[in-house]
């Protein structure tokens, strides 16, 4: 039986941005069914538990659930074969749900092209010291896209031609967006998902001022040039949050810095929501070194007042404003991060200003505007969305 709106997620194994993303829409639209093609309970975001969640067969491998990379290429056949029941589907995709068909109309929230397909280098990138087990993965998932990527970018391809709708998370998604389907989006940023004013829990004996990055622990992160920038930093802490096939290269990059008697890292790992609350509320700043799609950790760093020491780039550029509620360095490197990371905490910022900036990415704005969108499509048998020129 048909229902009015429906829901899709490329899989829910994770915790990370898009996995809050397809929890708003959710919330959006609370009645909605999900469909996804993996789910792994003890990955992801505890909330969706409570959704209805609709998996494809891949579901029942469990080394596919732990490893969604492993099923990279199944995933394109899983989700033609897993047919959706409504009148409108709404997406939250980086390239696999937008695939779901059977739905009269389907409007795309677009975190990015698929990165596999169109950014392979980032996607699948790794050092040496990732680890033998992590290596062998990227291999395998490297030679097996190699040998589709013909294949699935004309899937991937027929399936955005066939969205009625398609939104970006910034203006560097929505360039994409353009230059890869020839699709013109409307730019929705997503809010801040962590916010002051719940619980706080005390998760390390820490002097408040540290530097704080939040962010998985993958090797396009960058997260090691924030470890090295700690040994050019005397007096400087670093917590990192966030865990992934990274830790334990960066653990032993850390006990170097460490042990050298200049900086101070500290991994943390995961953490629960009220700890990162207590850690945002005692850093002195955010760092970031990645090239994201959208940078989203700035707006919670800034709801809690705090400024942004970041890459001048991808998504950044959206979130944060230089010398207003952050400061940009220009590469990923160790020697220019920890200039900035000196200049910014040797300054003194209007956290009111701060503040002010992150509300105007808030929750309501965003669910008001997926509400409307959608709901649109399914009162309505208009047009398409425009192409670009």
């Amino acid at each position: 039986m048909s229902v009015p709106v429906a829901l899709a997620h490329d899989y829910a194994t994770q915790r990370g941005g898009a996995e809050r993303v397809a929890l708003w829409l959710a919330q959006a639209f609370p009645d909605a069914p999900m469909y996804t093609t993996l789910y792994d309970p003890e990955g992801t975001f505890p909330e969706f538990g409570a959704l209805d969640l609709r998996t494809t067969g891949l579901n029942r491998i469990g080394a596919f659930r732990r490893h969604h990379r492993l099923a990279l290429p199944l995933l394109a056949p899983a989700v033609s074969a897993q047919r959706v029941q409504a009148d409108v589907l709404l997406t939250s995709s980086t390239g696999w749900a937008h695939g779901y068909r059977g739905a009269e109309r389907t409007v795309v929230y677009c975190h990015a092209p698929a990165r596999w397909l169109y950014q392979r280098s980032r996607y699948l990138s790794g050092r040496d010291g990732a680890g033998l087990a992590n290596r062998a993965r990227r291999v395998l998932a490297s030679g097996a896209l190699t040998a589709l990527t013909p294949a699935l970018r004309g899937w991937d391809r027929r399936a955005a031609d066939r969205a009625d709708v398609y939104l970006a998370n910034s203006t560097v998604t929505a360039r994409a967006i353009r230059e890869v389907y020839g699709i013109e989006a409307e730019v929705l940023p997503p809010p801040p998902a962590m916010l002051p004013g719940g619980e706080v829990q005390p998760v390390a004996d820490l002097d408040s001022g540290f530097l704080l990055c939040v962010a998985r622990l993958l090797p396009y992160k960058n997260v090691d040039v924030l470890v090295e920038a700690m040994g050019l930093l005397d007096g400087q802490t670093l917590v990192i949050v966030g865990d992934g096939p990274d830790r334990m290269r960066l653990q032993r990059m850390a006990e170097q810095v460490n042990a050298s008697g200049a900086g101070r890292v500290v991994l943390l790992g995961r953490v629960a929501d009220a700890e990162l609350r207590w850690l945002y509320q005692g850093a002195g700043a955010l760092v970031a070194s990645s090239y994201e799609d959208y940078g989203l950790s700035p707006l919670e760093a800034g709801a809690f007042g705090k400024p942004s020491v970041v890459l001048g780039d991808g998504g950044y550029l959206d979130t944060v404003i230089d010398g207003v509620t952050g400061a940009f360095f220009a590469a990923p490197e160790a020697e220019k991060i920890a200039v900035a990371v000196a200049d910014v905490t040797a300054q003194t910022w209007d956290t009111d200003v701060i503040r002010a900036h992150v509300a105007g990415f808030g929750l309501d704005r965003f669910i008001s505007r997926l509400r409307t969108v959608t709901l649109e499509c399914v009162n309505s048998s208009g047009a398409k969305r425009p192409r670009a020129a």
